[in-house]
């Protein structure tokens, strides 16, 4: 299930990943978010050498993740991202972390991104060309549905 407004990444927990409370460690689930970001942005056009062209980057506001159950080594994860809207120079993008075994949701986290012109180091308006490039989702309940019946 991936598509310009719901973009979904499938991984499995490496043990690399695990802690020594023998779970997936915090850092990790920042790592994953970043990454799926990255690729939700890439399949909607907006590659790294985009933003490199047009001197423009993301940098982040802040983080707030609710961690509600453990992930283990070796377990097959879902992780689905969205953005929620968009302000003029920043927008939030909102991530669950979905088991497949049992179709459990482990953690919920947004972030608040922010456009950047990466040449003088200040925030900037977000373009109508990115705007234009991402459905905004403004419902939670709404992608836990489309998780479930799709299988995600």
């Amino acid at each position: 299930m991936s598509s310009r407004g719901i973009f979904a990444r499938t991984f499995t927990v490496p043990e690399s990943a695990i802690d020594v409370n023998g779970h997936a460690n915090n850092l990790e689930y920042l790592r994953w978010m970043q990454d799926v970001a990255t690729a939700h942005s890439d399949a909607c056009g907006w590659t790294l050498s985009r933003y490199q062209e047009t001197r423009t980057t993301w940098v982040i506001r802040s983080h707030a993740i609710d961690y509600l159950r453990p992930a283990f080594a070796g377990e097959t994860l879902t992780l689905l991202t969205w953005i929620g809207g968009f302000e003029a120079q920043e927008s939030p993008r909102h991530y669950l972390f979905w088991r497949e075994r049992d179709r459990k949701v482990l953690a919920r986290a947004r972030t608040v991104w922010v456009f950047m012109d990466a040449a003088a180091g200040r925030a900037r308006n977000i373009p109508d060309e990115f705007r234009a490039a991402f459905e905004v989702v403004g419902d939670e309940k709404e992608v836990l549905r489309m998780a479930r019946t799709s299988g995600a």
